[in-house]
């Protein structure tokens, strides 16, 4: 009797202490409620409080202890568990490594027997460590993960629960210390557990199990036999013929699927069934290569209808868009062939949307370069002329001798002729076409035919008037054309060097800007190279940016360079450019280099700015807790120098100095109290709980906060207030500072005030104080700090308890803003968002 293999369930984490261990014994105390044979093989619970009051009531296996280099280790004992053949084993992080000299390396190869032997298994895995998303871990975090995990294994398993937690809730946990211990939470909270780190992987685990909802879905509709496209995401198709356009339509499918979140990208190449097309396999590889880099899927299908294959695959990956290219063939071409793959696969695509890109090697113009510089026509255009010549001479030839027209019938058809070779070749070429017509017609159209000689004057006259008139017709062609030309090569360098300009001058792109040069002259790649100072016979280079295909690396690898300043140089590859180009190309390495300094100018004052921001906020939170803590220690040191002086024997004078103490200690436990305020809602780790919350009840537990002074504040509220959306603890924490600040700043005979006001939007709380500086209690006769004159509060608005004050009313949704009060004071208004309207 074979023994059926055991069920595989795991629970998937983002990052550790988002509670997996947790619900991995949870389900045990569950299947053990109802009577199901369970026990822990191995657990690690960190140190966890709840995580180890949960596994309590488990059957535990002892461990299995193990040395290795003069140290003591404790791995699962696999002999154990298989011994005590439970139902279902809970086996905590598969990733594992076990030490060396177990059975096995790893302790998801333990599982496997666990399975094999017909034992369930409950287990954990972090996300990062799955072997195909190492890359991208390392990437996000840059920490490597030693210990990976096939994804064959994961994927086998039966069921895979993700435990999720937003990042916000996770780091906070790591302040409680729920996750690691305390000497560990700072360098974790600033390291690992950055809010981005944590937003990364927790997207890694949801798209990682997505993909395995979707191969559920999959299977599901095979079974079924449907074959219509559900669209619960969407899926680019892009179709590549192996054309050297399929990279361009590759990226335009990317950005595609960039911009819808969960977006698959696939691409797909149709295969003759005779197999006996071309297809350019270097290039396919390329671009497999490609797609596979960008997160896709490449695949290659056999059809003898590439549009029906790729409709039939698109539907079978249930795809909701496919990306196709512009055909390659120019019109005729395409018009003689009939209905192509694009204007097919659109009409068959049904409700699957189609998008048809250009690319630069779609049919069409082609791309305009620099013209010569000095006008005149190139090698191409002298081919297509004299092409042009011998077709027009021999066509109107021998329409001349079927229709048997005149001499000067003739002579006016060849005229047309040169003219368009004029146009085409110019002068000299044209100049021979006419000495050629003159000669064909001299002899096959001037009586009596076949002979040389001409009878009349009048056909002399003619064959020199036509000679004439198409000399000088050729060469006013030919020297309008080369103006013309000169016209074109003038204003394309303007705009060339006007756009390279306008790019230095603007946000500067210097590989835009090569990119730009190197389509203006035609080169293969471009190269911005550096000469990295140091001594030796030999230069070295350093490429700073490039454009094209194999950019030259050095001088010497390119067939043009020019100097684009000190040690800057210009290098291109591709052809010999010209005196005149390669005096365009300096005007471009010019603009080039003052684009890059200023691209390094941008980024250095971009810097200088965040370091003057951050030592700007750096000193005003030092000066600011300088400024809250001065007065109250100052209090207390005269406080405890009054008690220790003789003359302080007296009951009622040591009761007196012992409550200035007393108010001097709370003071200073309320800076410390709105220091871990500040730090908690600058770390992001405060515990936030947002629901609408009725002001009618945080301003009387503001009042009753404030204690007997707190009365002294001027409330002014509509009694039929709408509630706020905001955490109630922290609001009250958040207004209670505020207008305990505002109390203590007010003068004697000017109260401070808050006011409330509802807009249809949101909710303002004004609080307004008149003061200019902090008053301090005297000590026991002795005069106060800051009686005879002193400033103590600098900056109100950036003092302690209106920064802390802020901070919170942040981290809940709302804002605050701070003004002076006219007269002399402080004035805040804090904005929340109200409920909606009933």
């Amino acid at each position: 009797m074979v023994m059926a293999r055991g069920r595989l369930r795991i629970y998937l984490g983002a990052a550790p202490g988002v509670g997996k261990t947790y619900s991995m014994l949870a389900e045990g105390q569950r299947r053990r409620s109802r009577g199901t044979d369970v026990v822990i093989g191995v657990v690690e619970p960190h140190g966890r409080r709840l995580t180890a009051a949960m596994a309590e009531g488990l059957e535990v296996v002892p461990r299995r202890t193990c040395d290795y280099r003069e140290a003591r280790f404790t791995e699962m004992h696999l002999d154990a568990v298989l011994a005590r053949h439970p139902q279902v084993a809970l086996v905590d992080e598969l990733a594992h490594t076990n030490v060396p000299g177990c059975r096995n390396a790893k302790r998801w190869q333990d599982v496997e027997e666990l399975l094999d032997a017909g034992i369930d298994v409950v287990t954990t895995l972090n996300i990062q460590h799955l072997e195909s998303l190492n890359d991208v871990v390392r990437q996000i975090t840059g920490v490597p993960q030693q210990e990976t995990l096939p994804d064959s294994v994961a994927r086998a398993a039966e069921q895979v629960e993700l435990v999720d937690m937003t990042p916000e809730a996770l780091r906070r946990r790591m302040v409680h210390g729920n996750v690691y211990p305390p000497d560990r939470i700072e360098a974790a909270l600033t390291h690992y557990f950055r809010p981005g780190n944590l937003t990364a992987l927790r997207e890694l685990a949801l798209l990682w199990l997505a993909d395995r909802v979707e191969e559920g879905l999959q299977q599901y509709r095979a079974e079924h036999g449907i074959g219509t496209g559900w669209e619960t995401r969407e899926r680019i198709l892009v179709a590549l013929s192996g054309g050297p356009e399929g990279e361009t339509l590759i990226r335009r499918a990317a950005r595609v699927a960039e911009r819808t979140r969960g977006a698959h990208l696939l691409a797909v190449h149709v295969l003759p069934c005779d197999g006996l097309a071309e297809r350019n396999y270097v290039a396919l590889a390329a671009q497999r290569a490609l797609v596979e880099s960008l997160g896709g899927r490449y695949c290659q299908i056999v059809g003898s209808d590439v549009a029906r294959a790729v409709i039939e695959f698109a539907r079978a990956e249930n795809t909701t868009q496919i990306v196709l290219g512009t055909s390659r063939r120019a019109w005729p071409m395409s018009a003689l062939s009939g209905e192509g793959v694009g204007a097919r696969v659109t009409r068959l695509s049904g409700p699957i949307d189609v998008h048809i890109v250009t690319h630069e090697h779609a049919a069409g113009p082609p791309k305009l370069r620099l013209p010569r510089a000095d006008g005149r026509a190139g090698v191409r255009r002298h081919l297509a002329g004299a092409a042009l010549a011998v077709l027009t001479l021999a066509g109107l030839t021998l329409a001349g001798l079927h229709g048997r027209y005149t001499l000067s019938s003739i002579l006016l058809c060849y005229l047309l002729a040169v003219v368009a070779v004029a146009a085409t070749a110019g002068f000299s070429l044209a100049m021979a076409t006419a000495l050629a017509g003159a000669l064909c017609a001299g002899y096959l159209f001037a009586p009596p035919p076949p002979s040389m000689g001409v009878t009349g004057a009048a056909d002399l006259v003619a064959l020199i008037a036509f000679v004439t008139v198409a000399i000088l017709v050729s060469w006013a062609i030919d020297t309008t054309g080369r103006q013309a030309r000169r016209a074109a090569r003038a204003s394309a360098e303007a705009n060339a060097l006007s756009a390279l300009a306008g790019a230095a001058w603007g946000r500067p792109n210097v590989a835009a800007q090569l990119e730009q040069t190197r389509q203006l002259f035609g080169l293969r790649a471009v190269s911005l190279l550096y000469r990295q100072p140091g001594g030796g016979s030999g230069q070295r280079w350093q490429v700073l940016a490039s454009a094209g295909d194999r950019p030259p690396e050095q001088p010497g690898e390119a067939d043009t360079s020019v100097s684009a300043g000190p040690a800057l140089t210009l290098a291109g590859r591709g052809r010999v450019l010209s005196d005149s180009d390669q005096r365009v190309l300096v005007a471009c390495a010019a603009h080039i280099a003052i684009g890059r300094e200023r691209q390094q100018l941008a980024a250095h004052a971009a810097d200088a700015d965040q370091r003057i921001v951050a030592d700007r906020t750096q000193t005003v939170a030092l000066l600011a807790t300088q400024r809250e803590l001065r007065a109250p220690l100052q209090q207390l040191q005269e406080t405890l120098a009054r008690l220790a002086a003789p003359e302080s024997s007296g009951a009622e004078q040591r009761h007196e100095l012992a409550a200035v103490g007393q108010a001097s200690l709370a003071r200073l436990a309320a800076v410390i109290t709105d220091l871990h305020h500040l730090g908690q809602a600058r770390a992001g780790a405060l515990d936030i709980h947002l629901r609408p919350v009725e002001l009618d009840a945080i301003l009387p537990a503001v009042l009753d906060d404030l204690g007997p002074g707190g009365h002294d504040i001027v409330v002014d509220a509509p009694e039929d207030l709408p509630d706020v959306i905001a955490d109630a603890n922290l609001l009250t924490r958040a207004v209670t500072t505020l207008a305990a600040n505002a109390l203590e700043r007010s003068p004697n005979g000017t109260p401070a005030t808050m006011t409330v006001t509802a807009q249809p939007e949101h909710l303002t709380i004004t609080i307004v104080d008149h003061g200019g500086r902090r008053p301090v209690p005297a000590v026991a006769g002795r005069p106060a700090a800051g009686a005879t004159g002193e400033t103590i509060d600098l900056d109100p608005a950036r003092s302690l308890p209106v920064c802390t004050a802020r901070a919170l009313i942040e981290a809940i949704g709302g804002a605050a803003q701070c003004r002076a009060t006219p007269g002399g004071g402080l004035t805040v208004t804090a904005t929340l968002p109200r409920t909606a309207r009933p």
